[in-house]
């Protein structure tokens, strides 16, 4: 056996015993395949994970930079009280599309706000507004930007918020010096940017798992 079928098999048998069938998300899984998305969404285990972290949060407030068909999406927000919010932000319309009819079949579309745009466009649009500040941001966009979205979470939240920044090891290409790649790049400065950062308290995971070879970074706000 392959390691990676093992990894796929631990992932099957996670999925299997600890996130049930689910109606909603099996159906955005589907409609997100059917629409030929691209085929990087958070897996079920990561999901829950992302679920619990926000109900562990407490969250009432939720930002995610990076909508594609709102399968991550669903799991916040369903972690959400019924008057919380979560603000979506979404590259192309038609990923949008999809996941704004993905989150509606999941019943949530009056705690979700889909927005349509380069997030570095939106952002500061949402920063216009003078939202209360968000208790957990979602990072899981274009990688070379994750610089960005992290100066901007930073001011959209507060002290105690939580940061969570998707797919930091890139398949342990993260790693190397070398490489040059705008993904990779992005990726490094915005760690960097944690472990350096007065207000930032952080540290990054490895996973395995039917996604390869890849992690997460957690930073919470400290002031």
């Amino acid at each position: 056996m392959s390691e990676s079928q093992l990894w796929d098999d631990v992932d099957d048998y996670f999925t299997t015993h600890l996130t049930p069938d689910d109606e909603a998300l099996d159906a955005a899984v589907r409609d997100s395949e059917a629409a030929e998305l691209p085929q990087v969404a958070v897996t079920a285990p990561q999901g829950k994970l992302l679920h619990l972290l926000a109900q562990i949060q407490g969250a009432r407030t939720i930002l995610e930079i990076g909508t594609l068909g709102g399968y991550s999406t669903i799991w916040l927000a369903r972690a959400l009280p019924t008057d919380g919010r979560l603000v979506t932000l979404e590259y192309s319309p038609r990923h949008a599309e999809v996941a704004s009819r993905n989150i509606a079949r999941a019943g949530l579309d009056k705690l979700v706000d889909v927005r349509v745009g380069a997030a570095l466009e939106s952002l500061p649009q949402l920063a216009d507004e003078n939202p209360a500040p968000f208790d957990l941001v979602f990072i899981d966009a274009d990688k070379n930007n994750n610089p960005h979205y992290l100066e901007w979470a930073l001011r959209l939240t507060r002290e105690g918020s939580l940061i969570i920044v998707d797919n930091v090891v890139r398949g342990g290409r993260v790693a190397d010096a070398d490489n040059t790649a705008p993904d990779v790049q992005g990726i490094r400065t915005a760690l960097e940017l944690i472990g350096k950062h007065p207000r930032l308290s952080g540290t990054a995971i490895q996973t395995v798992g039917s996604k390869g070879y890849d992690g997460f970074a957690l930073a919470r706000v400290l002031a």
